[in-house]
């Protein structure tokens, strides 16, 4: 054979060989991730036919069904609308959101060969699973009447497993208008479509200092007793900081300048600690990457630093000012959801939980065929570091910033955080992040409140997250 002819037979092979691996793919490793898109207008159609399985919280109360709709397909009804960001929408028109969509092959029923086989030997229609989330309506409505109206969000969860009980966004919208109104909404300057706990980013001020705590504690740099100038006026990165009010503490130690959310101090400790070591434990706490919540890829936000344009920055970029980042200010944006992570983590001895929406799947007749366990993702810091910050937070709450979050009877550990947005204007982002009780917690809470005027963490976020706390902790359950 020469070679003309040997080259044009190696090429027919090489082209079959990608046919055949083309076909492949898309049959069997493809097929799933075009299923699974939620604008497949062809499958969503398949799907319409499915009765999809209810979506409830965890008391049992319904937050989506399906009724029989014209021919041989079902609609989506939502009896409450205090989940709508979590719990999305299914429509045919228009894909789906939320738990809608991350949960969308349990709903539709897509269980293994074995079940669908056997669906299709006694003839019965397919039917979908339900999903039984972690979701305390209770305490949903808590929040939700703390934000009274106003643009924010509350996150609460359970430390040591990671259930997420809250996570409140507002504003939220009527599932069952979206079909109708869906441009409207989307056009809305006010953005109810936008999930604020996990989509939206924000300065976290001031509490963002428990992270710089964790890596000057756990790095072993800096103790509990490490003595700073505490005055106004300090110098970072060459331009001067002033605390809140300009005021002077002089030489002061750890404990009362997170007590007392001293600027300058914990400024100072970023600088020190240099770009790298607070990077590092900002990995660890899940900043610079999406939160590993079971919720649809594009409705979440990594936290951290991010450059004008949007892009997410590496906390060692050249651009970024380690010394107003330890502070929380600089250009970080997170999500509540991370700091609801942040306190967490502290709370549950320093080992980051996966966050959860859901607690388990049932099948039509009753049976759980899944449990979504906890699942530790990381230890952010030692034990021993983890019981330092608990008691400096639980000083901000006796004694500090905090005050207005405490419970009766109930020790509670916490950080206000007041974010500057616009100086001239008198616009701030009021945040605080707790865990309750303090040596034993139950549950975790990150509040914050979108563009206040002249709100301060202390007197506008606290009061909000003390409120859920109290319901939680009365009525909520940890298994």
């Amino acid at each position: 054979m020469n070679t003309p002819i040997t080259r044009l037979f190696g090429l027919v092979v090489l082209l079959f060989a990608v046919l055949v691996f083309a076909t492949s793919w898309w049959t069997e490793f493809g097929a799933q991730r075009l299923r699974d898109n939620p604008l497949n207008r062809r499958q969503l159609l398949e799907d319409a036919k499915v009765k999809r399985g209810r979506i409830l919280a965890d008391d049992g109360s319904v937050l989506a069904r399906s009724v029989k709709a014209q021919g041989d397909t079902y609609t989506r009804i939502y009896p409450s609308n205090i989940f709508s960001h979590e719990v999305g929408y299914s429509f045919t028109t228009l894909g789906r959101a939320g738990l809608e969509e991350s949960r969308n092959p349990a709903l539709t029923g897509q269980g293994g060969e074995v079940d669908t086989l056997i669906d299709q030997l006694s003839g019965r229609k397919k039917a979908g699973d339900d999903v039984v989330t972690n979701l305390d309506p209770a305490a949903q409505k808590v929040a939700l009447q703390q934000l009274a109206g106003r643009k924010g969000s509350v996150v609460a969860m359970e430390p040591s497993t990671g259930k997420v009980r809250v996570m409140a966004s507002v504003p939220g919208f009527d599932q069952n208008q979206v079909p109708k109104h869906f441009k409207q909404l989307n056009r809305d300057t006010d953005a109810p479509l936008l999930n604020r706990s996990t989509q939206a980013g924000y300065p976290p001020g001031s509490t963002f200092k428990v992270v710089t705590a964790t890596a000057a504690l756990d790095s072993g740099k800096f103790n509990q007793d490490s003595t700073l100038n505490g005055d106004s006026g300090v110098e970072i990165s060459g331009v001067p900081l002033a605390n809140d009010g300009g005021e002077d503490f002089g030489p002061i130690n750890m404990t009362d300048a997170l007590t007392h959310s001293v600027n300058t101090y914990w400024a100072q400790i970023g600088e020190k600690l240099g770009k790298a070591t607070m990077a590092k434990y900002m990995n660890l706490y899940g900043f610079d990457r999406k939160p590993p919540l079971d919720y649809p890829n594009a409705q979440k936000r990594a936290s951290g630093e991010y450059s004008k344009r949007g892009r997410l920055l590496p906390p060692t970029s050249n651009q970024v000012d380690v010394g107003r980042m330890a502070i929380g200010q600089d250009k970080l944006a997170v999500t509540p959801l991370q700091m609801a992570e942040v306190a967490a983590t502290i709370a549950n001895g320093g080992v980051r939980v996966k966050p959860r929406l859901t607690s388990k799947i049932v099948d039509p007749d009753g049976r759980t065929t899944q449990r979504i366990n906890p699942q530790d993702v990381t230890r952010v810091m030692k034990k021993s570091t983890a019981v330092q910050l608990a008691q400096m937070m639980s000083k901000v709450v006796q004694e500090g910033t905090g005050t207005a979050a405490a419970l009766q009877g109930i020790d509670v550990a916490g950080k206000t955080g007041t974010a500057e947005i616009d100086v001239a204007n008198n616009i701030t982002q009021p945040w605080f992040i707790a865990f309750a009780p303090a040596k034993n917690p139950r549950i975790a809470i990150a509040a914050t409140v979108e563009r206040s005027q002249g709100g301060f963490g202390g007197t506008v976020a606290a009061p909000i997250a003390k409120a859920v706390m109290e319901q939680l902790l009365q009525g909520g359950s940890q298994q």
